[in-house]
């Protein structure tokens, strides 16, 4: 009785964890590899730098939440990866990429050790950095809509999996796209009779080196930075502070900034706090005692690793499917994060006109002097707002 009842209190909150894992990653693995590649990354590269987010925030999840006894998770900057799909090319082509992946590193670290960079972020409107969000996000979310005009025996299926459970479970609406994706996937191959070649189920990493152009750095490494602090980063401390954890800032900071500098070399973009995973592991789904709830994040970091491993073959799956089915899934994983953005963007009236202006210039794509839309759409959108607010208190 005494063994039986020692495993039972681990096992619901290791339970909790796996299921964190698993959610995190099928939801937008696809939005990964499909920003790794916009910036130049070949196919090998983009499921080295999959493999590197895996391994560096399966162990930020063990080492934080090991150390100070809480259910932290790490993810994968999202809305990161969206921002980079969208950016596309820039000047110096991948290894610039890397550089300002390493960049963005170092500015999470400096952010946790001077407190004075981290209010300065507090200072741009979120509802600025939310219509940034959404304008970037918009052409990706409209993926689904034209996948089905593209190739509707293979986006329809996929579509209509996830509307159901959307409907009976909406924690697993994307995982279950992807699935039937991936089914798609199957059946294509079978009707073609193509072979799949074994070495690209194998994960390698893909080392580059780094290179510091301007065009990266404002391009890139700022919105990156800005998009993975407001979106992630932020929201991922008050829903642990909701659940009553007060999540240690500073180590935090370090350790995934750190992560990201690491895992960078290898194509890894962005690694952060999780936001909305992060109430499977820290909610009391996860354990009526919050005071074991700290399982489930260092479970959730191992599945992680074990993830990491099978990294090579999802991307292989993602490299074989049929015009639109990928690209539909990412779309679909992505509406929540978009419905969130906007619904932040205009909630406030004052704020509501630079939100619109931000959200227009993001959403058109343009590119001048070689800096992306998102840079842009920053610069305009605060441009907009200090001339609306000027002499008002």
């Amino acid at each position: 009785m005494t063994a039986v009842s020692s495993r039972g209190p681990m096992a619901r909150p290791a339970a909790a964890g796996v299921v964190t894992g698993l959610v995190g990653f099928t939801s937008a693995f696809v939005i990964v590899l499909a920003g790794l590649e916009a910036v130049g990354a070949t196919p090998a590269q983009a499921a080295s730098g999959l493999l590197a987010v895996c391994l560096t925030m399966g162990i930020a999840c063990i080492v934080l939440a090991w150390r100070y006894r809480m259910p932290i998770t790490v993810a994968w900057s999202t809305p990161g990866a969206a921002l980079l799909a969208a950016t596309g090319l820039v000047e110096g082509g991948w290894p610039a990429a890397i550089g300002a992946f390493l960049v963005v590193g170092a500015l999470i670290v400096l952010t946790g050790l001077w407190p004075q960079l981290g209010r300065f972020i507090a200072r741009i409107p979120p509802s600025i950095a939310q219509a940034m969000l959404a304008g970037v996000l918009l052409p990706l979310c409209l993926a689904p809509i034209s996948g089905i005009v593209l190739n509707p025996w293979g986006v329809v299926p996929v579509v209509l999996t996830w509307l159901v459970f959307v409907r009976v479970a909406p924690r697993w609406a994307v995982p279950l796209a992807f699935v039937a994706a991936a089914i798609v996937v199957g059946v294509t191959l079978v009707r073609d009779g193509a072979s799949v070649d074994p070495a690209l189920l194998l994960p390698r990493v893909e080392l580059t080196m780094p290179t510091i152009t301007l065009g990266a750095m404002v391009s890139i490494a700022i919105p990156l930075y800005i998009v993975t602090m407001a979106s992630q980063n932020v929201p991922g401390v008050a829903i642990m502070r909701s659940f009553g954890y007060e999540v240690p800032w500073r180590p935090a900071m370090v350790v995934t900034g750190l992560g990201t500098m690491v895992g960078a070399p290898a194509g890894g973009h962005a690694i952060n706090l999780a936001a909305i995973s992060a109430a499977l592991a820290a909610g009391p789904e996860a354990d009526e005692d919050p005071t074991r709830r700290w399982i489930a994040g260092v479970s959730a970091g191992v599945s992680y690793l074990v993830l990491g491993a099978a990294s090579a073959a999802f991307a292989a799956l993602v490299l074989l499917a049929p015009p639109g089915v990928i690209p539909a899934v990412a779309g679909l994983a992505l509406f929540a994060a978009f419905g969130s953005a906007v619904h932040q963007a205009i909630d406030d009236p004052r704020e509501r006109m630079p939100a619109v202006v931000t959200f227009l210039v993001a959403a058109s794509g343009i590119a001048i002097l070689g800096v992306s839309a998102a840079f842009w759409a920053l610069i305009a959108g605060l441009l907009v707002r200090t001339v609306l607010h000027a002499g008002r208190r």
